[in-house]
């Protein structure tokens, strides 16, 4: 049966995602423009006013180097579960049994329209969920690499090219700081939905469902 919801019940999740993102990127522009202005004065340089720190490298850098390695996590979540399980977790397909995404898709009238074409537009289709975070992660990558190299020149330390910024120790230190951190949170929820439950959260099997059980 169709029922008729609100747009806030149609889009709870994503506007509360939204809107806690809008939050803290404010308080991250906020404290980080305090903390750049608080460097510059002790170093007796001159700093940004805040609507110029939104284009500082050390801004640049900062968000960046974050929407990078969220962009790689989900990306590579999304792909490695393609062909990769994990016995007993709600996040694997099942060992066993054949799973609804695994299926061939068949045209019908309310399929999206790539199904209708078939062809290349079926094959980059089926795999655009995967693809658009590879295109977010490599523009968050080169974005931070860009706000590096700005930060970089900025501070009068050396000036370095766009390219010569991939070479450089610290552009590999904020990279791998938070990709290993986002790979160690998918383990975590690959290995605690093992055991541990949320009732109510599609994120979680059922609370009666035997530790073995793979698969939501």
């Amino acid at each position: 049966m169709n029922h008729q919801h609100s747009f806030l019940k149609r889009n709870g999740l994503l506007l509360t995602f939204m809107i806690l993102m809008i939050f803290t990127i404010i308080g991250q522009t906020y404290t980080g423009w305090n903390e750049h202005v608080q460097e510059q004065i002790e170093k007796n340089r001159p700093f940004y006013i805040l609507s110029e720190y939104l284009y500082s490298g050390h801004f640049i850098q900062s968000t960046f180097e974050n929407w990078e390695s969220e962009f790689l996590q989900m990306g590579l979540y999304v792909y490695l579960t393609v062909f990769l399980f994990q016995r007993g977790s709600a996040e694997s397909k099942s060992l066993d049994e054949p799973e609804a995404v695994d299926r061939h898709p068949i045209p019908h009238k309310n399929a999206p329209w790539p199904i209708k074409k078939g062809g290349l537009y079926l094959i980059l289709y089926q795999n655009s969920l995967s693809l658009i975070f590879l295109v977010l992660f490599l523009i968050s990558f080169l974005l931070h690499a860009y706000g590096t190299m700005k930060d970089i020149n900025d501070s009068g330390q050396e000036k370095l090219t766009y390219l010569q910024v991939f070479s450089e120790n610290r552009f590999w230190f904020e990279s791998l700081q938070n990709w290993q951190s986002e790979f160690l949170s998918v383990a975590a929820i690959v290995f605690f939905s093992i055991y541990l439950r949320q009732k109510g959260s599609p994120e979680s099997k059922p609370v009666d469902a035997p530790h073995s059980e793979t698969g939501k």
